[in-house]
């Protein structure tokens, strides 16, 4: 996961549960999940903005108003403090009658874009992703309520929203009128990083459904990766995802020209907010190769044509675990096809700073026991790589392989 936003424990299930099991009028309103708040009320549900509160309407009679409620935050990283910051907390409510000012006829989803949003990787993992799971039962027919709202974000994924909803978005943090839904859903559905989980989702959702979704959503033309054996003459593209701040290829020049010397036809991008992400999306389709270090630019991967293949650069640092939970793993559930090229402590700028004997080079473990802030400080905000060209030939020619078949 990138810029160091990692889940370390996974703490029991909070009391809020225990709440919910015993009170027969809420029974099985909220799933309190290990690492997401979901809230799914089926019948009528008042939401007030300005106080940040949903009411549900209990006809249960010994229901005393507002003497059972709790607390949720809708982002899916619940274990994580430093996202939860960022995200406001809605009280959910029982009581006897509520007073609407708009009355809607489609279900609602509420959810926050605070967390780590701006962040690519958690953008699709915390966020896109979930919510597609989540709001793909509806067809179009349910209305999103955004709270924590990010003007840029909602701009950024203005298409996929209009996919998934008919309706307006609504900034429900600046509402002072009560909006009432005969269901809402408060929180999303989150499965794993970067994947679906076919059998948790109950409409059989699987990533093919959601890639097929994006080709559809920004038009986008390929479907397969380019098969060299049936395709003489056509050189595959190969596409270098580059950063500049930290782990950035400091010999992007010679990769490209070895590359090149190989029969790719290279492109080079470094994917932001002002890119666009229909233009990133329409260049990284049209690639057959995707080549980048760890990091967010590699979740762009979910634009790949089927078969193609995704190589990771993995930096110095003890950080395969990661590398493979992030890229590795939702690579394959993408039905592409995975490369990994690990660098040697040669091809670190850390060592124009430590000595070979140093720990951070010979031994990071001893770097993970300080915690994830020295993992992140260390091996990712403060590292580049000068990739071994010769070496990473290797692993070109057996993308070229790959390909052939």
């Amino acid at each position: 996961m990138d810029a160091g936003n990692r889940i370390t424990t996974f703490k029991d299930i909070s009391p809020l549960q225990n709440l919910v099991e015993e009170s027969s009028s809420t029974k099985r309103i909220c799933n309190c999940e290990p690492i997401s708040n979901y809230c799914e009320i089926n019948g009528d549900a008042a939401v007030q903005g300005n106080s940040s509160t949903i009411s549900i309407v209990s006809l249960r009679t010994g229901v005393a108003a507002g003497k059972i409620s709790w607390t949720v935050k809708p982002y899916v990283r619940k274990e994580n403090a430093a996202a939860m910051d960022l995200v406001k907390s809605w009280s959910v409510t029982l009581m006897g009658f509520v007073s609407c000012d708009l009355t809607r006829s489609v279900p609602a989803i509420l959810f926050s874009l605070g967390g780590f949003s701006g962040n690519h990787f958690h953008d699709f993992s915390d966020l896109v992703i979930p919510l597609y799971i989540t709001s793909k039962q509806f067809n179009g027919e349910v209305q999103f309520l955004v709270t924590d709202n990010r003007p840029w974000w909602i701009t950024k994924f203005e298409r996929i929203l209009r996919k998934l909803s008919r309706y307006d978005i609504i900034n429900i943090d600046r509402e002072g009128k009560t909006h009432c839904y005969p269901r809402i859903i408060v929180g999303l559905k989150y499965h794993r990083e970067l994947g679906i989980d076919r059998s948790k989702s109950g409409y059989q959702l699987s990533m093919k459904d959601f890639r097929q979704f994006l080709r559809r959503t920004y038009s986008l033309k390929r479907a397969k990766a380019i098969k060299t054996r049936d395709d003489a003459g056509k050189r595959p593209r190969l596409l270098i995802i580059s950063r500049r701040r930290s782990r950035s290829f400091t010999n992007i020049n010679k990769i490209t020209r070895m590359a090149m010397s190989l029969g790719y036809n290279v492109v080079t991008i470094e994917p932001n907010i002002s890119s666009g992400l229909a233009s990133v999306a329409e260049t990284v389709n049209s690639c057959d190769v995707l080549v980048g270090i760890h990091g967010a630019g590699l979740t762009n991967m979910v634009f790949l044509p089927d078969k193609a293949i995704v190589i990771q650069i993995v930096p110095l640092g003890c950080i395969d675990g990661l590398a493979r939970e992030d890229f590795a793993e939702p690579a394959m559930e993408m039905k592409l096809r995975y490369l990994e090229y690990k660098i040697k402590a040669k091809e670190s700028s850390l060592t124009s700073k430590y000595m070979v004997e140093h720990m951070v080079i010979k031994d990071p473990l001893s770097v993970h026991k300080k915690g994830w802030e020295a993992v992140r400080s260390t091996y990712l905000d403060k590292q580049n790589v000068k990739v071994d060209v010769r070496r990473f030939r290797g692993t070109l020619l057996k993308a070229l392989r790959l390909l052939h078949h």
